[in-house]
């Protein structure tokens, strides 16, 4: 017990973690990427809507933040900056299949042509007799209609209903006024509630 409170007050801040690896301790970023893996990699799999991508995006972002950390000034908490980097390349990454995609046809009730975007997954109109399964179903639906929102719709839901980030979080973020952040929060949540309509309960998905 007394081993993991001397841990948890010993256990540098972001800000020392930064200024050691400005010195050359690479260790440092070290302990900076095992902080923040965990949430770099949840909103680029939200965003991207699959795994294997999502991983790829999370690797770029953490290769850049070791070239860019040297110039970070400290303006804003490391917590900030780094979302706001993930938020640029899950934008860029999505930009880059949308291209690639470009003339295809893909339906929320249709089944993509793109090998990069998941598979549709839907939930029995009946009740299901294997819990898990209907709720692994229900969670390829919010996934699916997730990713057919407008970009800068799904951005606002990942941050704050997915990432739980405050509204001023968010508006750092995205370097907007926090009333324009809950103003197209609240487009968005209509606009995912609509493209969802019965086809989901919330039942089914917690």
């Amino acid at each position: 017990m007394l081993a993991l409170l001397f841990a948890m007050v010993s256990r540098p801040s972001d800000a020392e973690l930064v200024r050691r690896f400005k010195e050359g301790d690479r260790d440092a970023y070290s302990e900076l990427v095992r902080r923040y893996q965990n949430r770099v990699f949840s909103m680029c799999f939200r965003w991207m809507g699959n795994r294997v991508i999502a991983e790829e995006v999370a690797q770029d972002v953490f290769l850049a933040l070791f070239k860019a950390l040297p110039r970070f000034r400290g303006d804003a908490q490391l917590s900030t900056w780094v979302y706001r980097v993930t938020v640029n390349h899950c934008k860029n990454r999505d930009l880059y299949r949308r291209r690639r995609a470009h003339g295809r046809h893909d339906s929320f009730d249709g089944t993509p042509d793109d090998d990069d975007m998941p598979k549709r997954q839907y939930a029995d109109d009946g009740p299901g007799t294997d819990a898990l399964l209907h709720q692994t179903e229900a969670s390829g639906i919010l996934q699916a209609a997730l990713a057919s929102l407008d970009p800068e719709q799904r951005r606002i839901i990942v941050l704050r209903d997915v990432e739980d980030l405050s509204y001023e979080e968010i508006a750092d973020i995205l370097e907007l006024p926090k009333g324009t952040v809950k103003s197209r929060l609240h487009r968005a949540r209509h606009e995912l509630a609509r493209k969802l309509g019965r086809k989901i309960t919330v039942a089914d998905v917690i």
